[in-house]
C-alpha cells in the first residue's frame, strides 16, 4: 500500500455518512435515593425533613464550609489540645475564676440540697470546669452550729461528678463560699 492508497482511503472515509451518536444512558434509576436520603428513610425521616431541621441549626459559617468540603480545622483540634493541657493541671484550676457562681443564704437545707442539685446537673452538662458555691458562714444560723456549710461538704463528697474542693482568700467570700472543680464528663 503506497501513500496514495492511504489517501484514497481518507478521502473515503470523510465522505463516507457521520455515524449518529448515540444518546448517553444512565444506569441510575430515575429518582432513586441517594444515600443520605437512604439513611434518613432509615431513621423514619424524609430528606426533606432532614434538609429543614438542618437548616435551622445555627451553626458557624466556617464550620459549614469545612463539613461540605471535608477538611480538618487544625487550628480548632490545636485549641481543644492546649484547652485539655490547661485543664488537666490541677495547680490551673486551683487558680482561675470559677464559672459560675450559687448563693444559698437565705435557705433551709432541703431547698439547698435540692437547688445544688439542679445547679451542679446544669453546669456538668454545660461542661463548665469550676464553681463556687457561696453558703455563708453560718453566724445567722438558728441553732449554735453551721447548717449550710457541713450540707455543701457533704454534698461534694457524695456527688461522682465532683473533684477537688476549696475556699477562695478573703476577698472572694473566704471560708463562706467553696469552689469545686467538676470532673471530665464521661463518654460512654
Amino acid at each position: 500500500m503506497d501513500f496514495g492508497d492511504i489517501l484514497n482511503q481518507w478521502e473515503g472515509a470523510s465522505k463516507a455518512k457521520p455515524q449518529k451518536k448515540q444518546p448517553q444512558v444512565s444506569h441510575k434509576k430515575a429518582n432513586a435515593p441517594t444515600k443520605e436520603e437512604r439513611e434518613a428513610a432509615k431513621q423514619g425521616y424524609t430528606w426533606e425533613q432532614i434538609m429543614e431541621q438542618d437548616s435551622k441549626k445555627h451553626m458557624n459559617p466556617m464550620d459549614i464550609w469545612l463539613n461540605r468540603h471535608g477538611t480538618v480545622d487544625k487550628d480548632k483540634i490545636s485549641e481543644e489540645a492546649r484547652r485539655n493541657e490547661k485543664f488537666s493541671n490541677v495547680d490551673y484550676l486551683r487558680s482561675m475564676n470559677p464559672e459560675a457562681v450559687i448563693d444559698l443564704h437565705q435557705l433551709t437545707r432541703e431547698e439547698a440540697w435540692t437547688k445544688l442539685q439542679y445547679f451542679v446537673n446544669d453546669c456538668y452538662n454545660r461542661k463548665l470546669k469550676k464553681i463556687l458555691i457561696v453558703h455563708g458562714k453560718g453566724i445567722h444560723s438558728a441553732g449554735s452550729d453551721p447548717v449550710l456549710g457541713p450540707m455543701v461538704r457533704l454534698f461534694i463528697e457524695q456527688d461522682k461528678r465532683l473533684g477537688i474542693s476549696g475556699h477562695p482568700d478573703r476577698n472572694h467570700g473566704g471560708s463562706g463560699a467553696t469552689w469545686v472543680i467538676i470532673k471530665e464528663k464521661q463518654r460512654n
